[in-house]
């Protein structure tokens, strides 16, 4: 069993590192309890694209929805990264909404659900792939290529049961699906290592297009997207 360390949400803020010039990357612990739901498909009219009450996804065409609408990330990884960076790196600051202990998130298997809190069910279902937002936030050089060279990304789940959280809550992976997927091996796939791609063709929980772009890859090893 692991534990929720830290629940963080985040509120736009001007930024020169995105196309629309916002971003709410920069994701802060809060104490009360918040409620998480599906938020829907992104891009829906009227959806906020982040499942925690609270929360903003500033650009929709490539955050949040569904299959992104929570990201978590272990504090143990950011812990490796604090030590060779050389800088201390709160909870938090890589845009995840939930920072945890004592679980994997980059070696979850795409499909495994875990429950947070008493209600809250999540399915990680997608992988996170860095844009220059994540870099121009942490600001360190050449972060984009040491980050996909690490393949540790995390992992985004969907919602399966609402449910409301809270930071200290227990977390236990209730299932795990028979295949070996991963969120890293997902992220070495669509980035370093394309022959790991036929892996992803049969994963039915992989979601957030990328299950797509894994397939249309196979199809026609020319393809970039």
């Amino acid at each position: 069993m692991g534990k929720l360390l830290s629940l963080n949400t985040g509120r736009a803020r001007a930024t020169t590192h995105s196309d629309i010039g916002r971003t709410a990357i920069d994701k802060r612990p809060v104490q009360h309890r918040v409620a998480v739901t599906a938020p829907g498909p992104r891009g829906t009219a009227g959806s906020t694209g982040s499942a925690l009450g609270g929360d903003e996804i500033c650009d929709h065409r490539y955050h949040g929805g569904d299959d992104q609408a929570v990201y978590a990330y272990s504090r143990e990884e950011l812990d490796w990264w604090a030590r060779e960076l050389g800088r201390e790196l709160p909870n938090g600051v890589f845009g995840e909404n939930l920072t945890t202990v004592g679980l994997e998130t980059s070696h979850a298997l795409i499909g495994e659900r875990w429950r947070v809190g008493p209600e809250l069910v999540l399915e990680v279902c997608a992988t996170r792939i860095p844009c220059r937002t994540f870099a121009g936030w942490l600001d360190e050089q050449g972060w984009l290529k040491r980050f996909t060279a690490q393949a540790l990304p995390g992992a985004y789940l969907r919602v399966i049961t609402p449910g409301e959280i809270q930071t200290g809550d227990p977390v236990t992976v209730l299932s795990r699906p028979d295949h070996t997927v991963t969120s890293a091996v997902v992220f070495r796939a669509l980035t370093l290592e394309p022959e790991l791609l036929p892996l992803l063709v049969d994963v039915r929980e992989l979601g957030g297009h990328q299950r797509e772009r894994a397939v249309r890859r196979v199809d026609s090893p020319a393809a970039t997207a």
